[in-house]
């Protein structure tokens, strides 16, 4: 089954209304890994690179999405919601920008899925990293908690 990227970004907008404010895009879906994309003139700061508010949001939402459509796929009702969430900034960023997410290795993945299948919650460790032309610019590290509805 293909993802409808559009109805999903639609999903992201309308149920989490910042995403529209910062510009978030998704960029790509591999069924592996997502690239959520956001424009600087819309997350800009006073020293004129992006707002570390805008940085975290974007990284927060690409492992929010990637955990959402893999779920979606798979027919799993759940609420997702963000737990914890660590961001350390490595250098600033000063174009257009994008959150790189992918999943954690199958053994992690597939136990995040049995449990939430088993006991009806799960949580789940994810990394992205912020990239600005192709600069790494921050790592972002979140547990995000599944429930089965």
């Amino acid at each position: 089954m293909k993802t409808d990227l559009t109805e999903i970004l639609n999903y992201v907008h309308e149920h989490i209304p910042i995403t529209t404010h910062l510009g978030a895009a998704i960029k790509s879906y591999d069924g592996n890994a997502i690239v959520i994309s956001a424009p600087l003139d819309a997350n800009i700061n006073h020293r004129n690179s992006a707002f570390g508010g805008s940085l975290s949001a974007v990284a927060i939402l690409s492992g929010w999405a990637l955990l959402f459509i893999r779920m979606k796929e798979l027919g799993l009702h759940t609420r997702l919601v963000i737990q914890s969430s660590a961001f350390e900034f490595t250098n600033p960023v000063t174009a257009d920008f994008e959150a790189v997410c992918a999943l954690p290795p199958a053994k992690v993945y597939d136990r995040f899925i049995n449990t939430l299948q088993k006991r009806g919650r799960a949580r789940i460790t994810v990394d992205s990293e912020l990239l600005c032309n192709g600069v790494s610019c921050g790592r972002h590290t979140g547990v995000y908690v599944a429930v089965q509805i």
